[in-house]
């Protein structure tokens, strides 16, 4: 497995340091994008604590300002460029450091756009290079110049790179890079590369200082978590790592083996992991889940089409009843399991009887969450391409109309919560009143509750009263 520890980050965060001559910048980072994306800012904070700046989150104030972009949707450029826009005044008063990088930064007319319409825009760098930022920031202070570092190669997985977490109860920590499934509507694999997974031992060493930090919750990150050194294998490397968990020999060399690992750390609670793909969903997975005392029993299983025509054009190789079959067995198997799902609507070709297709899985599986899309053309992807693009307003007749069924179903799966008992994970107040505490369980359920500040971070169980959209509310009885 091609991975580097990283040796000199400390070496230009420390150069940066002495640049600053003790003067104690601020940084502003706005990150477009999934989990990964947010995984990304809190390595790039992590650098910049470590060169002594300060995150701040009013952006007027910031000497450093940061985009992570994300590209898998239109709307991300609409709102990175309407960003630049914002911000070129505090570069022409006070000469602030903007860079941008993630993912779109893969995209060469993107890159291309910036440069030609965005000149006060200092560093450009991509998701292969991002443990080299410090480097990239010091020479964009030092030198005053443009800065562009950007690899269209896979890169190679870089451990040791400082993170900043400002949630001190769930932190995500990835587990591999890339993806090799080429599904004809999405662009993360010719921006993030092929698979890279990480080496099971320094992702166990990653959590075990985690529950030694306080964590309760981690959440596994990866473009297709459950193909876990499957790349590796396929090209003929030894997966059968020895590892050592709270002093205990296991061997990993699966997905399923890194959950039985991972299962086994003292101090977490909760172990999830996103995304899984269907065709993937082994039966090993299956048992581990089961079997797990942390692992929670929600499975994110993204469907993004109930139609085996428009599965087959968004190359899923998985068909209806595919899907329909792993969900009924992982239900046989494991009968409190619940699930989230993805879905997109208005992919090419997708007619009113695909769309009823969608609608008939979502009937079926009666999901506890579904992530609703409306399909967007992204250049460079094969969808792009294709001839047979649906109209606006079709897409969003039918995505209002999946949107009214899935609040539907949502509502009359929390009335069966009402009256129950159930473990949530306090996570801290509630946004809108900070007289009222907010966690979620098991089944990720947001739940509102009175309750003493010193319960945060704890796992207690709550009696839920009453059920709401997008909550439930319930009462702690600690006597």
């Amino acid at each position: 497995m091609e991975q580097i520890k990283i040796a000199d980050t400390k070496k230009w965060t420390d150069k940066i340091k002495n640049l600053n001559n003790g003067k104690v910048k601020k940084y502003n980072i706005m990150t477009m994008g999934c989990q990964l994306n947010e995984n990304d800012s809190e390595k790039i904070a992590g650098m910049l604590n470590d060169a002594g700046y300060e995150k701040t989150e009013k952006i007027e104030e910031a000497d450093l300002i940061i985009f992570n972009t994300c590209c898998v949707r239109e709307n991300a450029e609409d709102r990175l460029f309407g960003k630049l826009g914002e911000v070129k005044k505090y570069k022409e008063e006070r000469g602030v450091i903007v860079a941008i990088g993630g993912c779109m930064m893969q995209e060469k007319h993107i890159t291309q756009k910036i440069k030609e319409s965005y000149k006060f825009v200092d560093i450009l760098f991509g998701t292969h290079t991002l443990e080299q930022f410090p480097k990239d920031l010091y020479e964009a202070i030092k030198e005053k110049k443009k800065i562009e570092d950007i690899l269209d190669v896979d890169g190679i997985v870089f451990e040791g790179v400082p993170v900043y977490r400002e949630d001190k109860i769930k932190a995500s920590v990835t587990i591999m890079n890339g993806c090799n499934n080429f599904c004809t509507y999405c662009i993360v694999p010719y921006v993030r590369g092929r698979e890279r997974s990480r080496n099971p031992q320094d992702i166990i060493n990653e959590v075990q200082t985690l529950a030694e930090q306080g964590y309760k919750e981690i959440t596994l990150l990866g473009q297709n978590v459950n193909s876990y050194l499957v790349y590796q294998k396929q090209k003929g490397e030894n997966v059968d790592f020895k590892v050592v968990v709270n002093s205990k020999e296991m061997v990993v060399n699966s997905f399923a083996t890194l959950l039985t690992a991972l299962d086994e750390i003292e101090g977490i609670e909760r172990i999830r992991f996103i995304s899984p793909h269907p065709k993937d969903f082994t039966d090993d997975v299956i048992d581990a889940i089961k079997n797990a005392k942390h692992v929670c029993k929600l499975i994110h299983l993204p469907l993004q089409s109930g139609s085996t025509k428009i599965l087959k054009e968004m190359n899923r190789k998985y068909t209806k009843q595919d899907y329909l079959d792993l969900a009924k067995k992982i239900k046989e198997q494991i009968p409190e399991i619940t699930f989230s799902t993805d879905i997109i609507v208005g992919f090419p070709g997708e007619t009113e009887e695909d769309f009823e297709d969608t609608l008939d899985v979502v009937k079926q599986v009666k999901f506890e969450q579904v992530f609703m899309f409306i399909y967007s053309r992204r250049l460079g992807t094969v969808a792009d391409k294709m001839d047979n693009q649906v109209p606006e307003d079709i897409k969003h007749k039918r995505f209002d109309k999946l949107k009214k069924l899935v609040e539907d179903e949502i509502e009359v799966q929390n009335k069966n919560y009402v009256g129950k008992e159930v473990e949530i994970l306090v996570e801290g107040e509630s946004k809108n009143n900070k007289n009222i505490l907010t966690g979620r369980t098991e089944s990720n359920k947001i739940v509102n509750f009175e309750g003493s500040k010193d319960l945060i971070g704890k796992l207690i169980k709550i009696k839920i009263v009453s059920d709401h959209m997008w909550y439930l509310y319930g009462i702690y009885d600690n006597i």
